[in-house]
Protein backbone atom coordinates (compact mmCIF):
# COMPACT_ATOMS: atom_id res chain seq x y z
CA UNK A 1 0.00 0.00 0.00
CA UNK A 2 1.18 3.51 -0.75
CA UNK A 3 2.07 5.51 2.32
CA UNK A 4 0.27 8.77 2.91
CA UNK A 5 3.55 10.57 2.09
CA UNK A 6 3.74 8.87 -1.32
CA UNK A 7 0.10 9.57 -2.07
CA UNK A 8 0.44 13.23 -1.11
CA UNK A 9 3.66 13.51 -3.13
CA UNK A 10 1.96 12.10 -6.21
CA UNK A 11 -1.04 14.42 -5.78
CA UNK A 12 1.26 17.44 -5.41
CA UNK A 13 3.33 16.43 -8.43
CA UNK A 14 0.28 15.92 -10.62
CA UNK A 15 -0.97 19.34 -9.53
CA UNK A 16 2.39 20.92 -10.39
CA UNK A 17 2.45 19.11 -13.74
CA UNK A 18 -1.01 20.44 -14.57
CA UNK A 19 0.07 23.98 -13.66
CA UNK A 20 3.21 23.62 -15.82
CA UNK A 21 1.04 22.49 -18.73
CA UNK A 22 -0.84 25.80 -18.54
CA UNK A 23 2.22 27.98 -17.83
CA UNK A 24 5.65 26.26 -17.96
CA UNK A 25 7.34 29.16 -16.13
CA UNK A 26 4.90 29.32 -13.22
CA UNK A 27 6.15 28.68 -9.68
CA UNK A 28 3.48 27.36 -7.31
CA UNK A 29 3.42 28.22 -3.62
CA UNK A 30 2.97 25.59 -0.92
CA UNK A 31 -0.24 27.18 0.33
CA UNK A 32 -1.88 26.81 -3.10
CA UNK A 33 -0.90 23.15 -3.45
CA UNK A 34 -1.96 22.44 0.12
CA UNK A 35 -5.38 23.99 -0.36
CA UNK A 36 -6.04 22.58 -3.84
CA UNK A 37 -4.97 19.03 -2.93
CA UNK A 38 -6.20 18.97 0.69
CA UNK A 39 -2.73 18.18 2.05
CA UNK A 40 -1.72 19.49 5.49
CA UNK A 41 0.77 22.31 4.89
CA UNK A 42 3.46 21.18 7.35
CA UNK A 43 3.35 17.65 5.95
CA UNK A 44 3.51 19.01 2.40
CA UNK A 45 6.55 21.19 3.20
CA UNK A 46 8.57 18.11 4.18
CA UNK A 47 7.35 16.15 1.13
CA UNK A 48 8.25 18.93 -1.30
CA UNK A 49 11.67 19.28 0.30
CA UNK A 50 12.30 15.54 -0.20
CA UNK A 51 11.22 15.84 -3.84
CA UNK A 52 13.54 18.84 -4.26
CA UNK A 53 16.46 17.01 -2.64
CA UNK A 54 15.89 14.11 -5.05
CA UNK A 55 16.02 16.36 -8.11
CA UNK A 56 12.36 16.18 -9.11
CA UNK A 57 11.41 19.69 -8.00
CA UNK A 58 13.10 23.02 -7.94
CA UNK A 59 12.14 26.07 -5.93
CA UNK A 60 12.56 29.80 -6.13
CA UNK A 61 12.48 32.04 -3.09
CA UNK A 62 10.90 35.47 -2.84
CA UNK A 63 8.33 37.31 -4.90
CA UNK A 64 6.96 35.07 -7.65
CA UNK A 65 8.60 32.11 -5.98
CA UNK A 66 7.40 28.64 -5.30
CA UNK A 67 7.92 25.09 -6.51
CA UNK A 68 8.20 23.79 -10.06
CA UNK A 69 9.05 20.54 -11.85
CA UNK A 70 12.74 20.23 -12.73
CA UNK A 71 11.99 17.39 -15.14
CA UNK A 72 9.33 17.16 -17.83
CA UNK A 73 6.12 15.42 -16.73
CA UNK A 74 6.96 12.62 -19.18
CA UNK A 75 10.11 11.81 -17.17
CA UNK A 76 8.71 11.62 -13.63
CA UNK A 77 7.20 8.21 -12.93
CA UNK A 78 5.48 6.60 -9.96
CA UNK A 79 8.32 4.12 -9.34
CA UNK A 80 10.71 7.00 -8.68
CA UNK A 81 8.31 8.70 -6.28
CA UNK A 82 7.44 5.44 -4.51
CA UNK A 83 11.12 4.65 -3.90
CA UNK A 84 11.75 8.11 -2.40
CA UNK A 85 9.03 7.77 0.21
CA UNK A 86 8.39 4.05 0.66
CA UNK A 87 11.72 2.47 -0.27
CA UNK A 88 11.86 -0.93 -1.91
CA UNK A 89 9.14 -2.01 -4.31
CA UNK A 90 9.77 -5.74 -3.88
CA UNK A 91 7.86 -7.81 -1.34
CA UNK A 92 11.05 -9.64 -0.30
CA UNK A 93 14.46 -8.08 0.30
CA UNK A 94 16.11 -10.54 -2.12
CA UNK A 95 14.15 -9.22 -5.12
CA UNK A 96 14.62 -5.49 -4.62
CA UNK A 97 16.72 -3.51 -7.03
CA UNK A 98 18.04 -0.72 -4.81
CA UNK A 99 17.70 -2.38 -1.40
CA UNK A 100 18.85 -5.97 -1.96
CA UNK A 101 19.44 -8.20 1.07
CA UNK A 102 19.71 -11.95 1.22
CA UNK A 103 16.77 -13.57 3.03
CA UNK A 104 17.84 -15.02 6.39
CA UNK A 105 16.09 -18.36 5.90
CA UNK A 106 17.07 -18.85 2.25
CA UNK A 107 19.27 -21.83 1.48
CA UNK A 108 19.84 -21.14 -2.22
CA UNK A 109 18.60 -18.06 -4.09
CA UNK A 110 19.29 -19.65 -7.46
CA UNK A 111 16.76 -22.46 -6.90
CA UNK A 112 14.22 -20.64 -4.71
CA UNK A 113 10.77 -20.84 -6.30
CA UNK A 114 9.34 -18.30 -3.86
CA UNK A 115 11.94 -15.75 -4.96
CA UNK A 116 11.08 -16.35 -8.62
CA UNK A 117 7.36 -15.77 -8.00
CA UNK A 118 7.92 -12.61 -5.97
CA UNK A 119 10.50 -11.36 -8.48
CA UNK A 120 7.88 -11.66 -11.22
CA UNK A 121 5.43 -9.63 -9.11
CA UNK A 122 8.13 -7.00 -8.47
CA UNK A 123 9.07 -6.78 -12.15
CA UNK A 124 5.46 -6.31 -13.29
CA UNK A 125 4.83 -3.77 -10.53
CA UNK A 126 7.91 -1.74 -11.44
CA UNK A 127 6.98 -1.89 -15.12
CA UNK A 128 3.50 -0.51 -14.42
CA UNK A 129 4.78 2.17 -12.03
CA UNK A 130 7.40 3.31 -14.56
CA UNK A 131 4.81 3.51 -17.35
CA UNK A 132 2.68 5.80 -15.23
CA UNK A 133 4.41 9.14 -15.58
CA UNK A 134 2.91 12.43 -14.47
CA UNK A 135 2.04 13.06 -18.11
CA UNK A 136 0.30 9.69 -18.42
CA UNK A 137 -1.74 10.51 -15.31
CA UNK A 138 -2.70 13.93 -16.72
CA UNK A 139 -3.68 12.33 -20.04
CA UNK A 140 -5.84 9.75 -18.25
CA UNK A 141 -7.55 12.43 -16.16
CA UNK A 142 -8.16 14.62 -19.23
CA UNK A 143 -9.61 11.67 -21.17
CA UNK A 144 -11.90 10.72 -18.29
CA UNK A 145 -13.08 14.32 -17.86
CA UNK A 146 -13.79 14.60 -21.61
CA UNK A 147 -15.72 11.29 -21.60
CA UNK A 148 -17.68 12.31 -18.52
CA UNK A 149 -19.14 15.40 -20.20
Amino acid sequence: MLSKRSKYAINALVYLARQAKVDPDRKVQIAEISEAQHIPRKFLEAILLDLKNNGILGSKMGRGGGYYLRKPATEVNLAEVYRIFDGAIGLLPCVTYNYYEKCEECRDEETCGIRDAILEVRNKTVEILKENTLQAILDTEDRKIANHK
